[in-house]
């Protein structure tokens, strides 16, 4: 059985945004192997859209940008929207039926699903299909943005800590 895990990195007044911050080399090393430990992830149409920028070689990247586009592109995505009709390479176009869709993926799948961005994260949550969320807290404000949370946070407990390089704490936490 698969389980869901809603990790992503989060400024200190709790905003999401991969504009504001990027990860250092450290955190981004450990990415690079979370994703070739992953077995897929499950996105919304928007940060799908933004993480198709890992599908096509650039030539401004390095050795680590490489490593970590070939793990992503093995992986396995599961797109939910409403307004996409077609999905790039290795990727299946999932409905707006969560209730139905997420369930039996998570029977037919063994192994780490990663959600991405925090609307459907709420979704998801509200349907109680999280299995943990993982908070890379940066030591930065932004002021405003997409929040971590979209919704109300559930009940949860905290898990592990863990430093991660560059003043970067994972917190995971589980639903209480």
């Amino acid at each position: 059985m698969a389980t869901l895990v809603f990790g992503m990195n989060m400024s200190l007044d709790g905003y999401v945004d991969h504009e504001g911050f990027a990860p250092g080399p450290g955190l981004f090393r450990h990415f690079i192997d979370q994703a070739r430990e992953q077995v897929g992830g499950v996105y919304g149409r928007r940060l799908y859209e933004i993480m198709g920028y890992w599908d096509d070689d650039h030539d401004e990247w390095g050795e680590a940008e490489r490593e970590f586009a070939q793990a992503w592109r093995r992986q396995h995505k599961w797109v939910v929207s409403r307004t996409l009709t077609s999905v790039g390479p290795n990727a299946s176009l999932v409905g707006d039926d969560l209730e139905r869709a997420m369930p039996a993926l998570k029977a037919e799948v063994d192994g780490e699903i990663e959600v991405g961005g925090p609307k459907l994260a709420h979704s998801l949550t509200e349907l109680g299909l999280i299995d943990a969320y993982r908070i890379y807290l940066h030591p930065v404000v932004l002021g405003g943005g997409d929040p971590y949370f979209a919704g109300p946070r559930p009940r949860l407990r905290l898990a592990a800590s863990e430093p991660m390089g560059e003043d970067v704490i994972r917190l995971t936490y589980v639903p209480a």
